[in-house]
């Protein structure tokens, strides 16, 4: 049985030191029908000739001139890669052999499921889930993100709790599998976003026209995590509230933004406090320009917004958007005040 073709996509940006560590592993992929890519967002390193002189005969390289970040950086290599199947994967990503096929298995005989990440563990304690991710991403209906194994900032040991493999909500950009023909007719991802959270938009508007997400855990693969940008740091504190903001405004229903954008106001300020605390003030310069920003590209969303809606029409599955994986309840709330600290508490009817 001939497997179809998938192409592995490295965003690469100076991350030399992460390719020469990883590549290899990638290049160790136990699957029959695969190409390597290296996309690369116009790195100041010595990236692109530590390739040509080392694996010029086992990837293709595509270089881009203008470094337009990591959403807009796929938008654009993506447009160049004729493939069935993409895998975005980081570069500070080291992968297990039967990750690929083991995914493929899940997605390619089932024209539902639109993309599929594997299990995600921290590369420096590789008992653990890493943030990016985990064993696959849930939302609460406030719009604070989460996943199977990662609750805030807080990862889970993994002892095979989630290792059930089952729809999710989003799916992690550190490592996705997702069909060509869906990713280019969702319109790919909202290149305004640069980095963080475009992910989840792009799932999100996946899921509103009726396809499924899913996680394959019996896929293993570890992530650095904060290869390009720290976790901890100020600027992504800014892309992650901004961001936020702007995913809730395109996705939600009009009713729904009417309360849920000026409580999220509410929830950032108290955030902000909370950072007040811990002496981070550039944090909350952080919250208030990703406020501001937010607001003064509400109309610019707007435009997208109609745009991406009819890209939902075109090839929608179902009338009503597949709204699985929300978590009814507020995760704020329950982490910070009943201290459900892990999924399996917060997934606990009690």
């Amino acid at each position: 049985m001939n497997r179809p073709e998938v192409a592995i996509v490295i965003l690469n940006f100076n991350g030399r030191k992460f390719l020469e560590q990883f590549l290899p592993s990638v290049l160790n992929t136990e699957y029959p029908n695969y190409r390597v890519v290296i996309a690369d967002n116009a790195s100041t390193d010595d990236s692109i000739s530590f390739l040509k002189s080392h694996y010029l005969n086992q990837i293709e390289i595509l270089e881009m001139t203008v470094n337009h970040g990591f959403a807009e950086g796929y938008n654009q290599a993506l447009q160049e890669i004729n493939s069935p199947f993409y895998v975005l994967l980081n570069s500070d990503v080291e992968v297990t052999p039967t990750w690929l096929d083991q995914m493929m298995q899940k997605i390619e005989n089932d024209s539902t499921i639109a993309a599929v990440q594997p299990k995600i563990r921290a590369f420096h304690n590789k008992d653990f889930f890493e943030y990016a991710g985990a064993s696959g991403g849930w939302i609460d209906h406030l719009g604070y993100p989460f996943c199977r194994g990662r609750v805030f900032n807080k990862a889970e040991l993994d002892h095979c709790q989630y290792d059930n493999s089952e729809e999710i909500f989003w799916s992690t950009g550190a490592a996705m599998l997702i069909k060509s023909e869906l990713f280019h007719g969702i319109g790919g991802f909202d290149g305004s976003f640069f980095a963080h959270m475009e992910e989840i938009d792009l799932c999100w508007r996946l899921k509103r026209a009726g396809y499924k997400i899913f996680v394959e855990p019996s896929a293993i693969v570890y992530h650095v995590g904060g290869g390009t940008m720290d976790y901890n740091s100020p600027n992504k504190a800014y892309l992650n509230f901004r961001n936020n903001l702007i995913l809730l405004f395109k996705n939600e229903s009009f009713s729904k933004k009417l309360w849920l954008i000026p409580f999220r106001l509410i929830m950032d300020g108290i955030a902000g406090g909370l950072f007040l605390t811990e002496g981070k003030f550039s944090h909350i310069w952080a919250i208030i320009r990703a406020h501001f920003a937010f607001y003064g590209r509400i109309p610019k969303i707007i435009s997208r917004k109609k745009i991406e809606k009819q890209a939902i029409d075109k090839i929608k599955i179902s009338d009503k958007a597949n709204l699985s994986c929300v978590f009814k309840k507020s995760i704020v709330w329950n982490f910070y005040i009943k201290k459900k600290s892990t999924f399996e508490e917060l997934m606990d009817k009690k």
